[in-house]
């Protein structure tokens, strides 16, 4: 504690331009920077506890007041006076949560483990206030009469409902042990995050003998020789991507190293030690089951899937079983194919290996030769920002003058005809103090209540190469890019009164569709051949190889599948247990879940393993990972009605953006779906994009 951001190595600030006396605490008035954008020059870490307890105290003032109000409740007085509250603890919560993901430090870890269930329990305050529920009760039982616009009539009815799912309703006992469970939970959440860095630090795979590392490119040699650097170490070192498929997989010749970097990937976490998560994780589950038990549910699955599109479990059931065998019978099928080719058995590690192979042999297509002409500069140019020019009108400038939270950073001004809409801020590369995976998250949301404009953030983990080389990326890499971009995009044309609703705060279920739907410009003619160009050479992509490209696009869904829907299942197994059934051993049980929801195939292990599964047990995602291939019916639908109207087009674009990424939460997401496509989504393109077949 008491460390300066800017002299960490790896962690420091840039642009001095806006740098103001660094004795105050910054977070306790608003940035004075363009947009609120955080001033970086001035955060110390020794600020975000002074910060958070002001920020808290603030909105427990905040609230009081609203209670002690001896007028009869308002929607102004209380639930306006609600949506107002709390900007220093937002504030101070948008910037040390990003560096909590992305630029950790042993100061910040500290100081997360102490405030996690302290705002958990701030959080409880307000939600379980006896006197705030009978405002927000009052005005929920007279919502018909008064006359509210529908965003504020939804906002009620969110509040009211948010309220109950809390736990306001229940006795002072209940709500004793609420509050208990909540705060174990925030910190344990805490702390798989924290074991699950350090255990993806640990497990990273170190070679001495540069010839183990044939296959590579010689830019990912580079990149892997500048990560033993980094740390120290001679020779080379692979570090280990979120999933359990490690990137390496598909292109290292030596068997025995694949075999040894795929170990190190579905060991982590399961190794003991002392970054070994697994009672962490039975702990987890046993308190979410004991807390949805306490709130009127059977399990933990039926509470999380219940605020979402899908509704029930049921629902999410039904749609699940439609795709499990069919992609169990593809994988199989995979795997037959592939050990044809190898002329042995598959196993988890060679089947990215050979599945690269009959790829090129197929398709012609080989994806380490693909990777020169995915520089990462003319992507997000010419790729991800061009399209979002033709189908939104935006335009992107960057900017050097605001600080920074670590040097790779970048930002962009972003306008479109009405003006400038915010901020872009973008961090590509992977680093030690980052954990794994991509996402989006936000400094400032907008909201024309409280007068903001969004500055969004996308964070990716693209291995960065040694100084003065191109960064190149795989294919996977720019489908990332474009994919986090449009959740992005949903930040930024947020168009709504109320922060609540802004931007991504909707369902669970419904925030991947936006992102899913941007993928579809990746390979799109008036988009891939602008930068899909060689770095070196400014040759573009040969057209018989785009086309190659298009046609291999379902090669390997029987795996891309299998592999998702067994962690989606594997979710949903842990939550659905009783509080007194968790098993003492995890990996047994997580084998019999798997087995059972029929997804077993060897070859095609799922997409994240319990003890590294930081979606359900670090992140967000608590029985709610099926909201992928939820969202992803909604997605192929919407690229159907692109096609259909016109693709690439700006008044096709503005019907998008108008009818489902500026209205965020304040509007049902299916609703303001059946508006905009003229029904309710169908399952048939997601199977003919996944199967082929309708």
């Amino acid at each position: 504690m008491g460390t300066s951001l800017r002299p960490r190595p790896g962690c420091r600030s840039r642009g001095a331009t806006y740098a103001r006396a660094v004795s105050a605490n910054p977070f306790l008035a608003p940035s004075p920077l363009p947009f609120g954008y955080p001033d970086f020059t001035a955060i110390r870490e020794e600020h975000f506890a002074e910060a958070f307890e002001a920020g808290m105290a603030e909105q427990r003032a905040e609230v009081a007041a609203v209670t002690a109000d001896p007028a009869p409740a308002t929607f102004e007085n209380t639930i306006v006076a609600l949506e107002r509250s709390g900007r220093t603890l937002q504030r101070v919560s948008a910037v040390f949560f990003t560096l909590v993901s992305s630029c950790s430090t042993a100061g910040i870890r500290e100081i997360e483990a102490a405030v996690a269930p302290r705002l958990a329990a701030h959080h409880d305050a307000i939600t379980l206030d006896p006197a705030l529920f009978a405002r927000i009760e009052a005005l929920f039982d007279a919502r018909e009469d008064l006359g509210l616009d529908p965003e504020s009539h939804r906002l009620l009815e969110r509040y009211h409902r948010d309220a109950v799912r809390a736990g306001a309703r229940l006795g002072p006992a209940e709500q004793s042990r609420l509050r208990e469970l909540n705060a174990e939970l925030s910190a344990l959440s805490t702390e798989f995050g924290s074991l699950l860095l350090a255990e993806a630090n640990d497990s990273a795979v170190h070679v001495t003998d540069v010839d183990e590392l044939d296959g590579l490119s010689p830019d990912a040699i580079s990149a892997a020789e500048q990560a033993a650097r980094a740390r120290g170490l001679d020779g080379y070192l692979i570090t280990m991507v979120l999933p359990t498929g490690q990137p390496a997989l598909a292109s290292l010749t030596d068997r025995a190293l694949r075999q040894r970097v795929h170990t190190a990937s579905v060991s982590r976490g399961s190794r003991g030690g002392p970054h070994d998560t697994r009672e962490i994780v039975r702990r987890m589950v046993g308190l979410r089951a004991e807390r949805a038990r306490l709130l009127g549910h059977p399990h933990h699955a039926s509470w999380s899937v219940e605020p979402g599109t899908a509704g029930t479990v049921e629902a999410m059931d039904a749609m699940l079983d439609q795709l499990a065998p069919v992609a169990a019978a593809n994988v199989r099928a995979e795997a037959e194919e592939l050990a044809a080719v190898a002329g042995h058995p598959i196993e988890p590690w060679d089947r990215a290996f050979y599945a690269e192979r009959v790829r090129r042999e197929r398709y012609d297509l080989d994806g380490e030769a693909l990777r020169p002409y995915f520089e990462l500069d003319r992507v997000l140019h010419d790729g991800v920002f061009r399209a979002a020019a033709l189908l939104y009108g935006l335009r992107f400038a960057e900017r050097t003058d605001l600080p920074l939270h670590h040097p790779d950073v970048r930002v962009f001004d972003v306008h479109d005809s009405d003006g400038q809409l915010g901020l872009f801020v973008f961090d590509p590369y992977a680093r030690d103090s980052k954990r794994g995976g991509a996402w989006m998250n936000s400094f400032v949301s907008q909201s024309h209540l409280l007068g903001t404009r969004p500055v969004v953030l996308n964070t990716l983990n693209i291995a960065k190469p040694a100084d003065g080389e191109p960064t190149l990326l795989t294919l996977d890499n720019v489908r990332t890019a474009f994919h986090e971009f449009g959740h992005a995009l949903h930040g930024l044309f947020s168009d709504v009164r109320y922060p609540t609703f802004s931007g991504t705060s909707v369902p669970r279920d419904f925030v991947e569709y936006p992102s899913q739907v941007n993928e579809m410009w990746l390979d799109h003619p008036e988009i891939l051949p602008g930068y899909a160009r060689h770095h070196a050479t400014g040759e573009p992509l040969d057209p018989a190889l785009v086309a190659r490209l298009a046609e291999s696009r379902s090669y390997g869904e029987g795996f891309a599948s299998t592999e998702y829907l067994a962690a989606t299942q594997l979710d949903q197994a842990w939550h659905r247990l009783a509080p007194d059934a968790v098993p003492d051993d995890v990996p047994a049980f997580e084998a019999a879940a798997i087995e059972a929801a029929g997804l077993a195939v060897p070859s095609a292990p799922p997409r994240y393993r319990t003890t590294y599964f930081n979606h359900v047990f670090g992140g967000g995602y608590s029985a709610a990972y099926y909201s992928y291939i939820w969202s992803e019916v909604l997605d192929a639908d919407t690229v159907e009605w692109f096609a259909e109207n016109g693709g690439l087009d700006r008044a096709v674009g503005e019907r998008f953006r108008r009818g489902l990424l500026a209205v965020g939460g304040a509007v049902d997401p299916l609703e303001a779906y059946r508006a905009f496509r003229g029904r309710d989504p169908e399952i048939g393109p997601l199977l003919a994009r996944r199967f082929g077949k309708v």
